[in-house]
């Protein structure tokens, strides 16, 4: 278990004091967001989560050790939402504008959607335009116990939407969004890539294994935030 994990209870023990917590922890999560869209990473504090977030700086501690572990958190829980939601939208048969009826129609929506999800992030493109430094890592997919977490969910948006769930399909998916943690996508832009690369996904023969794994590169331990110095 890491710094960032929510307490675990077992099934059917759910307490009054257990929802306390994971409102107080939603509370410190969308404050660290809050945070980190006005003040960027390097300048957010602990001090800053913990005001902007409503809760004692004690209380802060006893849910995360460190700033980094804080945002590690806010960007899985944001992760895990957006992957929710794409795999409603990816099994729904759609008719969205800008994109062509037919096969995947709903997969092609659900990829285009995460796209302008991330394009819309404004605590990202904070980072990206100010400290982009610190957001170069986040595109280097690694082997961490979140990394483990985002490839699943990509592998559950394709079986939704009808395609192969392979390595290979997931690696491509998941390099093309992260790809736009840098160089975001406008809507008609992300609607007509998500389209092209439906038709690819869902295509009969075995996409090719992208050269070199993103572990030959990155050993990250996890969906994280560099320390900031």
């Amino acid at each position: 278990m890491s710094s960032s994990d929510a307490p675990v209870r077992a099934a059917g023990l759910r307490t009054r004091s257990g929802n306390a917590m994971q409102r107080t922890r939603a509370a410190i999560l969308d404050g660290a967001a809050a945070c980190v869209e006005r003040d960027g990473v390097r300048r957010t504090t602990m001090g800053e989560l913990a005001r902007t977030g409503g809760v004692a700086k004690a209380t802060l501690y006893n849910h995360f050790r460190t700033k980094e572990a804080v945002l590690a958190a806010l960007l899985e829980a944001r992760a895990e939402a957006l992957v929710l939601q794409c795999r409603a939208v990816a099994g729904e048969d759609l008719h969205v504008p800008g994109l062509s009826a037919g096969a995947g129609t709903g997969l092609a929506a659900a990829l285009a959607h995460a796209a302008e999800v991330l394009a819309a992030s404004r605590p990202l493109r904070r980072v990206a335009e100010q400290e982009p430094a610190l957001l170069a890592p986040l595109a280097v997919p690694g082997d961490g116990r979140a990394w483990a977490a985002v490839r699943k969910g990509v592998e559950a948006v394709l079986v939704a939407g009808g395609a192969q769930a392979d390595p290979a399909r997931v690696e491509l998916v998941l390099r093309w969004l992260l790809s736009g943690l840098l160089w975001p996508l406008p809507g008609q832009a992300a609607r007509a890539q998500a389209e092209a690369l439906t038709a690819g996904l869902l295509a009969g023969a075995s996409s090719p294994t992208p050269p070199g794994r993103a572990s030959d590169v990155c050993s990250g331990t996890g969906l994280g935030w560099p320390a900031a110095t």
